[in-house]
């Protein structure tokens, strides 16, 4: 039995959608319909556009106190449901259930610190250079926002760009991933509990094609806040700048752990297994390259096979499983085509996996092997693009400075990370990589939301998330002078 769920649109839950219905989908079991949805156009998106803009005057006059203390009672009400919220996520996108409390966390996280920003949201007071005059700046909010989520956090990611966006005083339209839209719904029940204005939050389902391109092309929209991959983060980037609105991107990577000769092998070993097959490798800061010195690579790959080779894959509920299945049947098809496109490349050999799991209760879903190539070269394809999969690159190097022109070699810059005990070639580790995130003896996933997350390069534009640094998305910078002296002071001419 599915459940039935709807849209939010300008304070009314509504059942209808112009372009018809989605069904969502259980991967581990596509006998299960988590639930069907209202698939919205330009027509929801119009309406959601126009409640957020009529909400928007006196929700930006509310005290940034106040706004945060609603997002911090967001939080409270995501603790009460973690366990619910979970399951609820296992069941519609289909990593593990210690995964998915994890995917809560962060947005619990996310509520504390953004609810922690309502009182700093900090600006300048400076010196002016005329007498009986003071100059200052300060944030403002933006207008009606427009956030458009993946499926892979559907709690994290949403969390990210919402609760501050509402903290610094904007209003907000939310576009969810399609294979996703259960747990969106319950964010937006939860912020309604809060106690956001109801047209200051409001949900449109629908598919990228129609609801995502309405809300980038909507000219009432101030800022759009895209995750996802590079391709479409290029279209919306284009569409935003003919409407000279504000885009934040944070989209692909194709992430790379180096473990040097005299890393500690353990916990190295450890670290890849969770960064490449970590929610399925379905991260855009999973570890999709393995950069191993000559010194230790036949030992360290002999391990890393066996290790992967033991992993347990399948429902994501059921206790012991350490991997689930890949979100779909087209995503399950990427990934084959790129291990057929890996096995035709010269010189790469399959190593491990490589093949659909499709007997017994995994022809029930989307499951696929562990999959690792060794003799892998740098310019390869498997070794440049974003497969968004449990598939393993490795790439053996010689020393320090070939691993990190291997790290760099690519279009995106995103998530780093190098195994060493040498303190000084870590340094040079955080100088040298190109990307926003470098771990030091970590795997490439892992963020913490009192960092800025985001990359370089094909990764995104230059905007981060979580972190004060998100504030810089959903604000505007006010420069305000204040002239007490009681006469005309001209600037630049009065000295």
């Amino acid at each position: 039995m599915s459940d039935q769920y709807r849209n939010f649109i300008a304070g009314r839950w509504v059942n209808t959608g112009t372009q018809g219905t989605l069904t969502n989908i259980n991967p581990a079991d596509t006998r299960e319909m988590v639930g069907v949805f209202p698939a919205g156009g330009a027509e929801e998106v119009g309406e959601a556009v126009a409640a957020a803009k009529d909400e928007y005057p006196k929700w930006r006059l509310v005290p940034a106190p106040r706004r945060a203390d609603i997002i911090k009672r967001a939080g409270e009400l995501l603790v009460q449901h973690k366990e619910e919220l979970a399951r609820l996520m296992t069941r519609e996108m289909g990593k593990i259930i210690v995964e998915t409390r994890g995917d809560v966390q962060e947005g619990i996280d996310t509520a504390w610190y953004a609810s922690g920003e309502g009182r700093r949201l900090f600006g300048d007071t400076v010196p002016c250079e005329l007498p009986d005059k003071f100059g200052m700046s300060a944030r403002m909010p933006v207008g009606v926002c427009g956030m458009i989520t993946p499926w892979n956090f559907p709690m994290a990611i949403p969390t990210w760009k919402i609760f501050p966006a509402l903290v610094c005083g904007n209003t907000v339209v939310f576009k969810p991933a399609s294979d996703t839209p259960a747990t969106a719904v319950k964010l937006v029940e939860i912020l309604l509990e809060a106690g956001v204005p109801p047209k200051a939050i409001n949900l449109v389902c629908g598919s990228g094609g129609k609801a995502g391109d309405a809300i980038v092309d909507h000219p009432d929209v101030a800022v759009v806040s895209f995750t996802g991959s590079s391709e479409v983060g290029r279209k919306i980037a284009a569409r935003g700048g003919e409407h000279l609105k504000r885009v934040s991107l944070e989209l692909g990577g194709k992430n790379a752990q180096i473990v040097m000769d005299d890393a500690d092998l353990e916990l190295a070993l450890e670290g890849a297994l969770w960064g490449a097959f970590g929610t399925t490798g379905q991260r855009c800061t999973a570890t999709s390259r393995l950069i191993l010195q000559d010194g230790i690579h036949d030992k360290f790959v002999n391990a890393l096979i066996d290790r992967a080779r033991k992993l347990r894959v399948g429902n994501g509920l059921d206790s012991g499983i350490e991997m689930g299945p890949c979100i779909n049947k087209a995503q399950r098809e990427t990934v084959k085509s790129y291990v057929d496109i890996g096995i035709n490349e010269d010189r790469a050999t399959l190593a491990l996996g490589g093949h659909e799991l499709t007997q017994g209760d995994y022809a029930l879903g989307w499951f696929f092997e562990p999959t690792i190539f060794i003799d892998v070269k740098s310019g390869m394809r498997i070794a440049q693009e974003e497969i968004f999969g449990p598939v393993l690159s490795v790439i053996r190097v010689k020393d320090f400075d070939e691993a990190v022109r291997v790290m760099n070699n690519t279009m995106y810059g995103l998530s780093s990370s190098i195994y060493t005990r040498d303190v000084n070639m870590a340094f040079r580790a955080m100088r040298d990589i190109e990307a926003g995130i470098t771990y030091i003896n970590g795997p490439t996933i892992g963020a913490e939301v009192q960092l800025p997350f985001g990359g370089v390069k094909a990764t995104g534009n230059g905007h981060r998330e979580a972190s004060h640094t998100v504030l810089d998305t959903f604000t505007e910078w006010k420069s305000i002078y204040v002239d007490f002296s009681g006469k005309l002071q001209r600037a630049q001419i009065d000295t």
